[in-house]
């Protein structure tokens, strides 16, 4: 059962980095244009897109990286928190925009929970009784 656990874990770990590497860190750190007109959209000024691309890719090799990932991951969801107030304060959609950092802090806390037995001892699932 803790060899499933873990691989499961190392899944959803998985997911999560691909999808942060190429839907938000490379458009950020490679100037690509999507990044600066979505911060753009949101609100925020020119330039800030690449310190953003250099925080993500920061907290996600804190993640990645077993000795620190618990600190990635909470470096991760004061980030992910700071994204959703800003969907908020531009009345984006709640499920499609404003949640959708909270499903990534379900992948990321999830696959962390699912390969740490330190963490399921501190924050253990109990079903049933």
């Amino acid at each position: 059962m803790e060899t499933k656990m873990k691989w499961a874990g190392y899944t959803l770990t998985t997911i999560f980095a691909i999808f942060m590497l190429g839907a938000s860190v490379t458009p950020k750190l490679f100037g690509m244009a999507v990044a600066e007109e979505t911060m753009q959209a949101l609100g925020w000024p020119p330039g800030y897109a690449f310190t953003i691309g250099i925080m993500e890719l920061a907290f996600l090799l804190l993640y990645l990286y077993p000795r620190t990932s618990l600190l990635g991951a909470v470096l991760f969801t004061g980030l992910l928190g700071g994204a959703m107030a800003t969907q908020i304060r531009v009345d984006n959609p709640l499920f499609s925009h404003v949640l959708f950092g909270i499903y990534l802090g379900l992948f990321m806390w999830g696959g962390l929970w699912l390969r740490s037995a330190v963490l399921r001892a501190y924050f253990p699932i109990r079903l049933g009784r």
